[in-house]
Order: structure tokens, then C-alpha cells, then sequence
């Protein structure tokens, strides 16, 4: 007999097996038809993120912490400290109940970072805050001025006012640091190991959402357990040989501050060592400087009022006396926030 098979025998088999005999496993999903409806979530609830970790999210329901995943359309989306969500599901916040984040609400602010200033990816580190609490040791670590100027872009860029804020003052005299930012009439407060201006500090704090930020080691989540007792945060120490804080903080956390002068909000963020401008337009910087872009409005077309800038009238301005005796001072400040974008 011959190996191959015949015409007849090739007929026979396909009169035995047909595509009919074959039998097909129904799949639910494929045959199910698509659409880009989707619920509109009417019975949602509003309320605020105050925690984010490995993908749960907690969040501030009438006064009760809610643990939520969210929705798989909003997988693309950064959802932050300080945002305003609607919430579906279990909001009942007993342990081990899971809600579902469904909607983000529009955002008033955004603090931003990149990890470096030719990286123009921004990391969104929190939402909706209108202060900005620079937390800065007199020493150990040492205060760094380029480090605070960067606070300072990323607050004027975000449309958020900064605070400063000169912890263990007792250990070292923080003014020769402090007269470089004397000519931005940014409030200043000092504070000691045992001697910290609650007071004054609640007072600025209250009816505001503020974010602190910092190096680390600068005694930062310190001082906010101390405007919330209950806040409990983590504290380290400084490295004696490397003079480096050590991470405490591990993520953003927001709390309630409750004050005889009015109730607010507080965010502790993790210690930085350095914070990338790469999204940052430089020409919001000189807005933020009222009277000195009302001089710069004559300044040539392209000017960087630098310091080496030709023509630049705010340079000229300097030997007219036209801005006071503090008019040598603000333009150093606005320079030298400037440079951070030309520093690398």
C-alpha cells in the first residue's frame, strides 16, 4: 500500500469529520458587547484623600477613614494626598471593607517635582494645598539656601505661599541664612528643642491646607506631632559622620489640625535630599517678584536679568535707588532663583 493516501479515502474522512463536530467553549466576555457607557455613579460620596499606600487609598468620609482601591478607569490617573473623590461601595470604614474611588474631583493646586531639572516628567506629591511649610535645621543637617529656593520655584510655580520654618535654632543662630530671604517677605518662624512658637504657627495654619516639606533629619514630622499630638509621626536622627537624615517618612500623610483659632489641614511628606525643577517655566518665577516685573516690562526682548544681562533694566535699577534700600536684596533673590535653572 502506498504511504500517502488516496482521493477516496480523503473523501471518506471528510464526510466522517466536519468544522460541525467541533465543539466551541462560549466565552462570556467575547461575546458580550462592548460599550463606552459607563455608570455615573449617582449615590457616590465625596471626600478627601489623606493616605496612599501600595495601591490603597484612605479617605476622610464624614470624619471616618475609608480604605478604597480605585476604579480600573482611572488606572492612568495619579491619585494623591489632598484629593477630592467620589466614592462608591462600603464606606462604612470597618475593617477589612474595601469602597472603590470612581471620580477625581478638577484640582485647585499641585505641588510638583522631577526627579532632576532636565527631566521634565513632573511627580505629583500632593493636591489642593495653599501653603507651603519649608521646614529648614539651623544645623545638622546644615541649612542649604539653593535647597530652599527650589521649595520657593515649585510653591510660586503651583500658585501656593511658602512659609518658613527654622527648627533647632537653639543649637545654632540661623540669621546670616535667613537675610537671603529677608526681601521676599516670606513669614519666618524660629524654633528651639523645647522652645517651638505653637501659637504663631497655628495661627498661620489655621482655615489653610499646608504641605511641609524638608531635608531630612530637619526635625520635620517632630514638629508636626507637636500641632498634632495624636499624628504619631516617625522620628530619626541625623548620621554624625555623614550628616544625612535618615527617612522616617515613607509617604504622605495628611491630618487634621485643630487650633482655638480655627481648624485646618496639615501633610507631612517624605524627606528629600533634592528637588527637580525640569517642569518648572522659568518666566513664572519673575511674576511672582510684583514690583520687580513692573521694571522688567522694559527690559529687551529675551532678557534673562541675570546679573551679566546687557540692557537689563533691572540691573540699572540698582544704581538709580528706584527700589529702596532693599531693592540690592530682592533682585539677588530673584537671581539666584533664576540660576537654580542654569545651575546644572
Amino acid at each position: 500500500m502506498s504511504w500517502w493516501s488516496s482521493d477516496s479515502d480523503e473523501s471518506s474522512l471528510s464526510e466522517q469529520y466536519d468544522e460541525s463536530d467541533i465543539r466551541i467553549r462560549p466565552n462570556p466576555k467575547a461575546n458580550k458587547p462592548r460599550t463606552k457607557t459607563r455608570p455615573d455613579h449617582a449615590d457616590a460620596v465625596q471626600g478627601m484623600v489623606t493616605g496612599v499606600d501600595r495601591g490603597r487609598y484612605t479617605v476622610l468620609i464624614n470624619e471616618v477613614p475609608v480604605t478604597c482601591s480605585r476604579a480600573r478607569e482611572l488606572s492612568k490617573n495619579a491619585i494623591v494626598v489632598g484629593d477630592i473623590v467620589n466614592v462608591v461601595g462600603d464606606i462604612t470604614g470597618v475593617h477589612g471593607s474595601l469602597a472603590r474611588i470612581v471620580r477625581v474631583e478638577p484640582r485647585t493646586t499641585v505641588l510638583r517635582r522631577s526627579a532632576d531639572d532636565t527631566d521634565e516628567v513632573e511627580r505629583v506629591i500632593v493636591a489642593n494645598a495653599d501653603q507651603l511649610l519649608i521646614v529648614i535645621a539651623a544645623a545638622n543637617p546644615e541649612p542649604r539656601v539653593r535647597l530652599v529656593d527650589r521649595y520657593l520655584v515649585a510653591a510660586f510655580d503651583a500658585g501656593i505661599t511658602p512659609l518658613l520654618v527654622v527648627t533647632k535654632c537653639d543649637t545654632n543662630d540661623p540669621s546670616e541664612f535667613l537675610a537671603n530671604f529677608e526681601s521676599l517677605n516670606i513669614p519666618i518662624f524660629r524654633s528651639g528643642t523645647d522652645q517651638v512658637p505653637v501659637e504663631d504657627l497655628q495661627k498661620a495654619l489655621a482655615g489653610h491646607t499646608t504641605v511641609a516639606v524638608g531635608h531630612s533629619g530637619v526635625g520635620k514630622s517632630t514638629l508636626v506631632n507637636v500641632l498634632v499630638p495624636d499624628a504619631k509621626r516617625a522620628t530619626g536622627h541625623v548620621n554624625e559622620v555623614t550628616g544625612r537624615g535618615r527617612h522616617t517618612s515613607s509617604s504622605s500623610i495628611c491630618f487634621k489640625l485643630e487650633t482655638p483659632f480655627g481648624d485646618g489641614w496639615i501633610i507631612d511628606t517624605p524627606g528629600v535630599r533634592s528637588f527637580g525643577l525640569g517642569h518648572v517655566n522659568p518666566d513664572k518665577i519673575l511674576g511672582s517678584f510684583a514690583d520687580l516685573a513692573e521694571i522688567a516690562e522694559d527690559c529687551p526682548r529675551g532678557c534673562s536679568h541675570l546679573e551679566d544681562a546687557p540692557d537689563c533694566y533691572l540691573n540699572e535699577s540698582l544704581s538709580s535707588g528706584i527700589l529702596g534700600k532693599n531693592g540690592a536684596q530682592r533682585i539677588d533673590s530673584l537671581q539666584r532663583l533664576l540660576l537654580t535653572f542654569k545651575a546644572n
